[in-house]
């Protein structure tokens, strides 16, 4: 279960192979944040990366599936959070190999079939605070569900 949960945190952080969105297959991100998506789909998923203009750092990603790729335990909880009306918690996670980086977590229900399930990381508490802001900002209203 821990391993599962990795492997999805680590695609989520750091999937390649991926190109710049042209719709509205990921969700909308607040005007001025500076930063664009680069999407790719796959197999019943499609992958959306936020990255910074200036630098190509990823802030955030999000996988919208079926299937939710971890499951929360309530025991990692760490802080109640609202997404695009949504109630819900953010889940303290860790990645193989990255000391230092605090990752967090959560799934947002986008309808009976499809959930969004957004991890993020920060290396200070200043940048996982805004990496968290950014996430509770995200609209999913006008995402499209391309799963093949």
């Amino acid at each position: 279960m821990k391993a599962t949960t990795a492997l999805a945190i680590a695609m989520l952080l750091a999937a390649g192979g991926v190109h710049a969105q042209s719709g509205s297959d990921c969700p909308t991100l607040p005007a001025g944040s500076e930063l664009a998506w680069e999407k790719l789909d796959g197999a019943g998923y499609t992958f959306c990366k936020a990255l910074r203009d200036s630098d190509g750092h990823q802030v955030l990603a999000v996988m919208i599936t079926t299937e939710a790729p971890f499951r929360p335990r309530r025991a990692n909880r760490t802080q109640e959070t609202l997404i695009d009306g949504t109630q819900n918690w953010w889940y303290r996670s860790e990645l193989s190999g990255m000391v230092g980086v605090e990752v967090r977590e959560t799934l947002v229900e986008l309808d009976r079939a499809h959930v969004a399930h957004i991890s993020l990381r920060g290396r200070s508490e200043q940048e996982l605070s805004q990496a968290i802001s950014l996430a509770e900002s995200l609209r999913f209203d006008d995402v499209r569900v391309s799963i093949r």
